[in-house]
């Protein structure tokens, strides 16, 4: 397929990028406004070859979006493109509302312009894969599990952005016909992740010696995704999943933030130790927890495993073990992060008055 991808040089988005563009087949159009998250460094891999191009862009800009769809002519769309961090959504949400819902709104009625030139078997073909989040849920007491008919809650920000754009995306199936598949994920985590995420953050921060931050008593669970993973369901669902449908995507690995913070801890300390640190666990201090977070997530996924055939493969073990080991191994990516765009530091903390 032809794919037009929004967001891909940020995380989910570049891995996208690195699996799709070297499959037989595929072609791709990465458009990416290359905000603080994205990092082109993430794609050298696959720079330069036929399957891939880069364009710099704004999903809000309608004149570029229709110039893209002339001139590439895309089969389909996999939008990735997103404001994601919870922590900034609470101190500053107006970038949140105009990429994800504005954004969105944009890119739909780009799309549908270009697939209402189509003639049948283009339009038959065609798919819109809005890529979301389990956020859009709210929040899970201590059983039960979300499912594509869970009804939304969102209780941040950012959630609230995305389950209005999820709203966007389907609402453009249902009046225009527009070939919209959803797909709503857990938690992701792998190579390549901005450092100001839990899994990153940690991982460096014990690293080098740091305070580790838990937020409230740690205790908050949530449904742990590799990021590999994630992207062959991405892949099926852009090929074999149904206009109108939304498919929940979770590597069922639910852990407490404080397990995984744990995990962390004694991988580093056998991977790297550090005898003027010591155990890396006694870095670790609780803070004030985040406003409005949300106590449980956890992804009920059989119906993508049931009608599409996919299975999250990665283990959580063994998956933060080649997290930690990546970062590891790759001090010449995140370094320069750390040292120029951001250090760590504390996000999401709302000032009074």
């Amino acid at each position: 397929m032809r794919i037009l991808v929004t967001g891909g040089a940020g995380f989910i988005g570049s891995a996208v990028c690195r699996r799709l563009s070297r499959l037989p087949g595929w072609t791709l159009l990465n458009l990416d406004k290359l905000t603080y998250a994205a990092n082109l460094s993430a794609l050298h891999e696959v720079d330069g070859l036929p399957g891939y191009r880069f364009v710099q862009g704004d999903i809000c800009d309608r004149p570029l979006l229709d110039r893209l769809f002339d001139e590439f002519q895309p089969e389909g769309v996999m939008h990735l493109a997103a404001e994601s961090h919870v922590d900034r959504s609470i101190t500053g949400s107006g970038a949140f509302v105009q990429t994800n819902v504005v954004g969105t709104h944009t890119l739909l009625e780009a799309a549908l312009a270009h697939w209402d030139k189509l003639g049948s078997a283009g339009k038959e073909a065609f798919r819109f894969l809005h890529v979301s989040t389990d956020e859009v849920y709210g929040s899970l007491g201590p059983t039960g599990l979300f499912s594509e008919v869970t009804p939304y809650d969102p209780r941040s920000p950012y959630s609230a952005s995305k389950a209005a754009s999820d709203h966007l995306a389907s609402a453009w199936f249902h009046t225009y016909g527009l070939p919209v598949v959803i797909s709503n994920c857990s938690n992701n985590y792998g190579p390549f992740q901005f450092p100001e995420k839990l899994i990153p953050v940690i991982i460096l921060n014990a690293l080098e010696g740091r305070p580790l931050p838990v937020y409230g008593d740690g205790q908050n669970i949530r449904d742990w995704l590799f990021v590999d993973d994630h992207v062959e369901a991405l892949q099926l669902i852009m090929g074999k999943g149904r206009p109108g449908e939304t498919y929940n995507v979770g590597g069922r690995n639910e852990r407490t933030n404080l397990q995984v913070v744990h995990a962390i801890c004694d991988l580093l300390d056998e991977m790297a130790p550090d005898p003027a640190i010591g155990s890396r666990r006694s870095l670790i201090g609780f803070v004030a927890d985040r406003p409005g977070h949300d106590r449980r997530y956890a992804i009920d996924a059989s119906k993508l495993e049931n009608e599409l055939g996919w299975r999250a493969q990665k283990p959580f073990d063994a998956g933060i073990e080649a997290t930690v080991r990546w970062y590891l191994e790759h001090r010449d990516w995140w370094e320069p992060i750390r040292t120029k765009r951001f250090s760590g530091e504390r996000l999401g903390l709302r000032k009074q008055g």
